[in-house]
């Protein structure tokens, strides 16, 4: 099973917190959908024809596609990919786009998840963030979407906001569940160099939230997210029981995936490649039949690395009989004593041939990884 990633790069406006790669001119928008369409083509072989079971839409604003350019590259999908009856198929949205006009048009479409960004339901936040949308487009874009239909709907959350004090990120939560959402992804806000917070920082203007803020938001958000209902399934994703998000989880577990459209990422197994993060060069290179991409490929040692890194970040761990045959690495020996600290300290647990990262251990499930690489000398 594969999945495959359409990376769609617009948004109205950007947020300050952003460097995801995006334009906010939509003047190239069909050209740009036309050269999805193509690179679809020209890639048809990728998945070296496994069954494609995830559809993703992401961005910049996929919801910012009208229908028939969403079903026009949904079309040329089913008519090069062998692709599994009910895929998941996926739809990033911003709140001020789901307007009533735009529900039917998605409801019309074989779309069946909607992930919608709400960030936060404080006025204060969405503003300092530059979020395009307002508090109420964030209340009622969940029971919008239910009226239309969409019963898997996830929702994206940031904690360690600057100025976001406990007491008020207790409040987003309860908001978040009042809504009931089938999923909820929470991120803690990052300052990427060259956003607008990495300037304001620079210019004494903004001042990040310290770790052990962040970490006690974190570990607010675990505990409310177990009350209510949601598996810790991931570090920064929970989901109530069958509704994991199988495209994320996809990424996490290896699987082969195709990313097309400008900055996406592909996945084989044993090579990494990704597209140019230009939109004009991007269209131009496909209007040659030429495909903007660069690959690399990756070492045995590289793969063991990222499936450490990737598996542990999970509740499915990674197993000890995968790393022998696959990366020929005797993992509890060449490791005997990090488990044998991290096992003390409560970090991480054993489970038949399976270590996985404990409830404790999820905030540094990074930082526990890194002592398990592999590292030439």
């Amino acid at each position: 099973m594969a999945g495959i990633y359409i990376h769609i790069p617009f948004c109205k406006q950007a947020c300050h917190y952003c460097d995801f790669h995006f334009s906010t001119s939509l003047k190239l928008k069909t050209e740009l959908v036309d050269s999805i369409r193509k690179e679809l083509e020209l890639r048809k072989d990728y998945l070296q024809n496994q069954q494609v079971e995830t559809i993703y839409f992401g961005g910049g604003t996929p919801s910012l596609l009208n229908r028939e350019e969403l079903q026009s590259i949904l079309d040329k999908v089913y008519e090069l990919f062998p692709v599994i009856e009910n895929p998941e198929i996926t739809l990033e949205a911003n709140p001020d786009d789901l307007t009533e006009e735009k529900l039917k048009e998605l409801e019309a479409l074989p779309i069946n998840r909607l992930s919608i960004g709400i960030q936060s339901f404080r006025k204060e936040d969405l503003e300092m963030m530059n979020r395009a949308h307002n508090l109420e487009q964030a209340l009622n874009c969940v029971p919008a979407a239910r009226s239309h239909g969409f019963d898997n709907i996830s929702i994206d959350l940031i904690y360690g906001i600057p100025g976001l004090t406990n007491a008020e990120w207790k409040a987003n939560l309860e908001q978040a569940f009042a809504l009931n959402p089938d999923h909820i992804s929470s991120y803690c806000l990052t300052i990427e160099p060259g956003t607008a917070f990495a300037h304001f920082v620079k210019k004494g203007k903004l001042n990040p939230v310290d770790e052990e803020t962040a970490a006690s938001q974190f570990d607010i958000m675990v505990k409310a997210m177990k009350e209510n209902g949601f598996d810790h399934y991931e570090v920064s994703n929970f989901g109530k029981p069958g509704f994991y998000s199988k495209h994320n989880t996809s990424y996490w577990l290896g699987k082969h995936y195709l990313g097309v459209g400008p900055s996406a990422h592909s996945f084989d197994a044993k090579s990494r490649s990704w597209n140019v993060a230009n939109n004009s060069r991007y269209i131009k290179a496909l209007e040659k039949n030429e495909l903007p991409i660069e690959t690399e490929e990756l070492a045995l040692q590289t793969q063991y690395n990222e499936y450490i890194m990737t598996s542990l970040r999970t509740i499915w761990g990674v197993s000890v009989e995968k790393i022998r045959e696959e990366f020929k690495v005797d993992f509890e020996a060449k490791f005997e004593t990090e488990l044998k600290r991290f096992e003390n300290e409560g970090w991480i647990e054993k489970e038949g041939d399976t270590w996985k990262v404990t409830e404790e251990g999820m905030l540094m499930a990074d930082g526990i990884a890194a002592e398990f690489f592999i590292i030439e000398s």
